[in-house]
């Protein structure tokens, strides 16, 4: 990618207020990024631009392109199957966590107005799935008009969930989505993690792509808080005094531990696990899910012609 400095900085993305704008914003900065980096051409399902050829589809045809150089160029795609994708977006109370001017949810529903803004772009099937103790907001990965509109409109209310239960959304999709596809978790993971396997395995058993993005405030990871403070869990509710000079070794091996766990239970089934901050700009978090999408659809190509 480009230079850092020309990625936006996430404090300043949370500013604009309109969360559709804020996605169409990291996109075309992704894109711009992207022309003028090394990995020039790089994406979910084409790898280049060709010139356009009669008899091509025309749906196929970047139209921004055109308006640029007034020259017609086509996506050169690598699988021509559309993805359904389904978001799943932890809105718990732990989400509303934030060191930075906004919380963890503002930045997880930001990330997933950006991924389904970049996959409606691509002729994708885009759903979604918000939850915390409950599942709340559901809507079934569709490509057609008005209906990423409906997406934002869902995302743009607030986190107000008590208590994160990981099963739920996960044995939900299972019964729900069918067809094999794309499922993409956005959740802090700061839940027990009993039965997360079990879940988690009938998904990738049904053939379902799943990547599990664990997103943290800086603040948690290094947990440099400086005075001697009550902290409150924003769960349970609890709280307790800390000396954090005290205790911050204690709890980084604790939330390496648990993050193992998680990272144990990933590996096992095949899952794809990320770890995004909340620092983290949007572009970066943009690539990362290209990355990973690009490497598992070549393994899976390659499975395929085995």
């Amino acid at each position: 990618m480009a230079a850092s400095a020309s990625f936006l900085d996430p404090a300043a993305l949370m500013a604009i207020r309109n969360l559709e704008l804020r996605a169409r914003t990291v996109v075309e900065g992704f894109w711009h990024g992207l022309h003028r980096s090394p990995y020039h051409g790089f994406s979910v399902e084409f790898t280049e631009y060709r010139p356009y050829s009669i008899g091509d589809d025309p749906r196929h045809l970047d139209w921004k392109l055109v308006g640029r150089t007034d020259r017609y160029y086509i996506k050169k795609f690598e699988d021509e199957t559309n993805l359904r994708c389904q978001l799943l977006i932890d809105g718990s109370r732990s989400m509303t966590f934030g060191s930075r001017g906004y919380t963890k949810a503002e930045y997880a529903h930001t990330f997933a107005a950006t991924l389904a803004h970049f996959l409606d772009q691509q002729g994708d099937a885009v759903g979604l799935l918000t939850f915390d103790e409950e599942v709340r907001e559901y809507l079934p990965p569709r490509h057609r008009p008005g209906h990423l509109r409906q997406l934002m409109l869902a995302l743009e209310k607030p986190a107000g969930g008590q208590t994160t239960d990981l099963i739920k959304p996960l044995r939900r999709m299972a019964e729900l989505m069918r067809r094999r596809g794309m499922i993409v978790l956005v959740s802090d993971l700061l839940a027990p993690l009993a039965t997360l396997e079990t879940s988690l395995a009938l998904l990738t058993a049904s053939g379902h792509e799943v990547l599990v993005f664990q997103l943290l405030d800086p603040a948690e990871v290094s947990f440099t808080f400086d005075a001697p403070a009550r902290f409150v869990d924003l769960e349970t509710g609890r709280d307790i005094f800390l000396e954090p000079a005290l205790a911050r070794a204690e709890y980084q091996r604790r939330l390496e531990a648990h993050t193992a766990e998680v990272r144990a239970v990933c590996e096992r089934l095949g899952v794809t696990l990320q770890r995004l901050t909340s620092d983290q700009p949007l572009e970066l978090a943009l690539f990362d899910f290209l990355k990973v999408r690009a490497s598992r659809g070549k393994l899976a190509r390659r499975r395929t012609a085995a």
